[in-house]
C-alpha cells in the first residue's frame, strides 16, 4: 500500500545534492528516482526536475522549482532520539554548513529547519512540575543534553 503522505520540499536547483546530503545522516535512507527536465522545461533540458528520496522508510520529494519559495522555521523536521550519541550524531551531521538556534533547533545548510529532541522527551515532561523543570532546562539550551534533561525532571 502506497503511503498517503509524503513530504514535499523546494529548492532552488539544488534538490539532488540536498538529497544525496540527508541520505547519507540518516541510516536506512535512499534516493528512489530522479526525474529530469525536457523540452516543455520550465528547467533547462537535462537538469534535475525532481528527486525521490527516503529517510527512515520515511518518503520525500524535493522540487527544483526555483527563487520563488524559501523554508522557515514555521515547519520544521523533527528527529526522536534514543540516546546522546545518536542526537549527536544528527546534530553535528545536519549542523554541517547550517546554523544552530536554541532548544534542540537548528537550520540546515539548504535553509530547512530541524528539531533534534529526545524519544523520551514526553516522558520528561509526563507533569506540570516536571514540566517546568525540563521547560526551563531546555530553555538554557542549544543542543539538547539528554543526561541533563533527566537530572532536571527529577
Amino acid at each position: 500500500m502506497s503511503k498517503k503522505i509524503t513530504t514535499s520540499l523546494w529548492f532552488d536547483g539544488n534538490a539532488e545534492e540536498a538529497a544525496n546530503f540527508y541520505t547519507s545522516i540518516f541510516k536506512d535512507s535512499k534516493i528512489t528516482r530522479i526525474s529530469r527536465y525536457g523540452d516543455a522545461g520550465p528547467g533547462p533540458k537535462g537538469s534535475v526536475m525532481v528527486v525521490a528520496f527516503e529517510l527512515n522508510g520515511q518518503s520525500f520529494i524535493g522540487i527544483n522549482g526555483g527563487p520563488h519559495f524559501k523554508f522557515s522555521p514555521a515547519i520544521s523536521l523533527m528527529i526522536n532520539c534514543d540516546t546522546q550519541q545518536e542526537l549527536d550524531h544528527y546534530w553535528d551531521s545536519l549542523l554541517a554548513g547550517g546554523a544552530p538556534s536554541q532548544c534542540g533547533w537548528l537550520t540546515d545548510k539548504f535553509g530547512l529547519s530541524w528539531q533534534v529532541v529526545p524519544s523520551i522527551m514526553n516522558e520528561l515532561m509526563s507533569d506540570a512540575d516536571k514540566a517546568n523543570r525540563v521547560m526551563a532546562a531546555v530553555m538554557k539550551m542549544v543542543k539538547l543534553d539528554i543526561a541533563e534533561l533527566q537530572r532536571a525532571a527529577a
